[in-house]
């Protein structure tokens, strides 16, 4: 292998041109050799754009490629365990898109097949690389708020996605608040063992003809005793509503929302400032080229990546007891769940 890190992007939708956009023009440790997806024309785009020089509408002749040294799995959800087993079979690294599965049967294969393999396998929750919900980790494990008592945390989207989506995507607690179960293990660096889940449909009915909900509020115990409360929404008007506090013995941490600018202006009229930036591609745009630098770093210096695979089954046995939570309307301990 030579300086560079030679990709394959694996799906060229909206993620995968977010990748393609950064591991082309902002992350130089890698070179992109190629791009796939099941409707061609979609791959031969994107490669016109980012200047790839490959593009295929078979997805699975990428795991043949002689010059493909790791691929970024941006596909569908149902296809990325598959995808991860082919690649730890031909000895490609990994990054995937959340979530590895929709069950943890599926998870655990395509887990299986990396630890067998000997490659890597990163998963993306960006919002890990997020320096603001990375300086509250760090200010919880340095002890400056203490013992922790209770982590609150908000994720709320501008519009809710298409019916489309939905419908495949594995429900609000699968999709969505995904990446708040996983922010929920990050932030205390411990485990929840226990989910008490409830939801409702207030956005969209055609959410809830399509079988999900678009809001929900989830409550959670850690092992060390600390309580957490998630909420979710699939819609919030004035922007993607991002935000977290961590309250303990010797006080708290916490971080409000990314905006445009940080002007106040005041006058007798009222108070205004900018409203939060509206998409989530903005707010995260950072975060996602810098989990690519440590997935990277992770092949180069043949260390361990930073969001492993068990990290990214965690999150899918969170949301499978939320899940089961809501259904029955009970409290899920996650022993039940086989975490």
């Amino acid at each position: 292998m030579g300086n560079e890190v030679r990709f394959a992007i694996l799906g060229a939708g909206r993620i995968g041109q977010v990748h393609a956009e950064n591991l082309t023009r902002h992350v130089q440790e890698a070179e992109v050799v190629a791009i796939a997806d099941v409707v061609p024309e979609a791959a031969e785009r994107a490669a016109r754009r980012f200047g790839i020089p490959h593009a295929s509408g078979d997805p699975a002749e990428i795991f043949s490629r002689d010059d493909v040294d790791a691929v970024a799995i941006c596909s569908s959800t149902e296809t990325h365990a598959e995808f991860i087993i082919r690649a730890a079979r031909s000895g490609k690294h990994a990054f995937c898109e959340k979530p590895i599965a929709l069950d943890l049967a599926a998870v655990d294969e395509a887990l299986a097949a990396v630890d067998e393999s000997g490659t890597k396998l990163q998963i993306g929750f960006n919002r890990r690389f997020d320096p603001n919900f990375r300086g509250i980790r760090d200010a919880v494990r340095e002890g400056e708020i203490g013992t922790p008592y209770l982590v609150q945390i908000t994720s709320r989207d501008p519009a809710p996605p298409p019916i489309g989506y939905v419908k495949s995507s594995g429900g609000l607690f699968l999709d969505m608040m995904i990446h708040d179960f996983d922010m929920a293990r990050f932030l205390l660096d411990d485990e929840v063992e226990a989910v008490s889940a409830t939801g409702a449909v207030r956005v969209d009915e055609a959410i809830g003809a399509a079988g999900d909900i678009d809001t929900a509020v989830v409550s959670i115990r850690y092992r060390c005793g600390a309580l957490g409360v998630i909420t979710n929404s699939r819609q919030a008007v004035y922007g993607s509503d991002q935000r977290v506090e961590v309250l303990g013995s010797l006080g708290s941490v916490s971080c409000e929302n990314n905006t445009p600018d940080r002007v106040i202006r005041q006058t007798e009229a009222g108070v205004i400032h900018a409203k939060p930036l509206y998409f989530f591609l903005e707010r995260y745009q950072a975060a996602y080229a810098d989990e690519l630098r440590s997935f990277i770093r992770a092949i180069r210096e043949d260390c361990e990546v930073e969001v492993t695979g068990a990290d990214g089954r965690a999150p899918v046995a969170l949301a499978l007891a939320a899940g089961l939570s809501y259904r029955e309307r009970r409290v899920v301990a996650m022993s039940e769940i086989g975490a």
